[in-house]
Parts: C-alpha cells; structure tokens; sequence
C-alpha cells in the first residue's frame, strides 16, 4: 500500500487501470496479441511482455506479448498488428514515435494504451491513459510504470477468473443515427496511391478502395477521414 501511495495510485487511476484491464482481457479472450513499446526505455517494453507471457503465478494464462524494438517503430507496427490487436506504450507524451503510433491506431484497428509520467496526451491521444503526474524525469527507474504494468497484469487475470466478463459488448442500436453501425467519419492510412482518383486505404475493416479526388494528391503512409467510401479530407499527426 506504501508503494502504491507514494507513485500516485489515486482513485482516477485505479479506475483507469480497471477498465483498461477489462478490456485488455476481453481481447486477449478474443485471440489478440499485446505489443509493447518503450522507445526511450527499451527494458520497460521487454518487461511487459515477459510479464504476460511468462506468468509466475502457477496457474495463469500465458498471454501473447511481444516487445518491439529498434529503429522506425511505426513501420514495425504497421506490418506486425492485426485488427484486434493491443498496443501498450511506456513513454512520455512527447515521444514522437508513439505519438504516430497511437494517432494510426484506429486505422489499423488496434486497441491503445499508453502508460507514462509528467504532462500529460492530449485528450483522446489513445484508448486508455495510465498516468503518474510527477514530472520527475528519474520517475521510471522507481518503479512507478513497473507498479502500474504489474497492477493491469493482475487485474486482467482478475477478469479472466470472471468469464462473464470477457463477453465483447455489443452496440446499441437505436432508431435515431448511430454512429457505430454508419460510415462515419472513419480513420484509414494510404497502402498505395493510383493515378485514377483512387487510393488503396487501410482501415479498421481491411484493406479498402477510397476515392481520393477531394484530397490529392495522397501517398503512402497519409491518414485520411473516410465518409461513405470517399476521403474527404487530409489529416495531420496530431
């Protein structure tokens, strides 16, 4: 308790770690993979993963976790997820690589989170946000994201012991407009550019062809909004 006091285990987060665990099982259950990064902090991005795959209660799941590593982090995320998927991230907010990252996330269908200390993301930045306000830049080598990533591992093996927990929710639809179930506003990120007005965009639901007259030109690697098959504007990184 000690611990969990002195690094900022408040109410808010405890909640947070909650609701990220819920839904970090619910897509395990699914058959997702956890990645992990930590681009300034390579051992952080290792530790998790060992963590979910190497359970050291007797009697655990052994989650698919793989640490990612290296140079130009986006493209090795790009080629590795799968929609369903989960990206974890242990870094500042202002780390650049994770920031492209967790803006692509949603055209590549992958549930984010992202654990980190000091200022904060910008709202909506990613799924779920882990953070310790302590600004100190010494914060991760004393054991504040060790607590936090060794807290969401227990809880997801909490819910696991709920199997009625791991259900997916279901949309509710009603009669006025739903944005779940319509062609609203959706992410995707240019595969390849034609020459007929036409793109190759990778979306949530696959690989699609989006009309991209309104924006040209678009090469590989833009994120575009998508509204009923055409892209209808350019989007930036942040």
């Amino acid at each position: 308790m000690t611990a969990a006091v002195d690094v900022g285990l408040t109410e808010n987060l405890a909640a947070d770690l909650a609701a990220a665990a819920l839904v970090l099982a619910r897509r395990f259950a699914a058959g997702a993979t956890l990645w992990c990064l930590a681009p300034a902090w390579e051992p952080h991005a290792q530790h998790v993963a060992v963590e979910f795959v190497h359970p050291v209660i007797v009697g655990k799941k052994a989650l698919p976790a793989v640490a990612l590593t290296g140079p130009d982090l986006v493209s090795t995320v790009r080629v590795s997820v799968r929609p369903g998927d989960v990206v974890l991230a242990v870094a500042a907010a202002t780390e650049p690589e994770v920031r492209s990252v967790m803006r692509r996330a949603p055209a590549w269908g992958v549930t984010t989170l992202w654990i980190g200390s000091g200022a904060r993301p910008t709202a909506g930045a990613a799924d779920h946000v882990l953070w310790l306000d302590d600004p100190d830049p010494r914060l991760p080598a004393t054991g504040g994201f060790v607590l936090l990533y060794h807290l969401l591992w227990e809880l997801t093996h909490v819910c696991f012991e709920h199997p009625g927990l791991l259900a997916p929710e279901t949309p509710e639809c009603t009669d006025e407009v739903c944005i779940t179930c319509s062609d609203e506003g959706r992410l995707g990120e240019v595969v390849a550019a034609g020459r007929d007005g036409m793109a190759q965009v990778r979306t949530s639901e696959g690989v699609e062809q989006v009309a991209t007259v309104l924006v040209d030109p678009v090469q590989p690697g833009d994120l575009l909004l998508i509204h009923a098959g055409m892209a209808i504007m350019k989007l930036g990184e942040t």
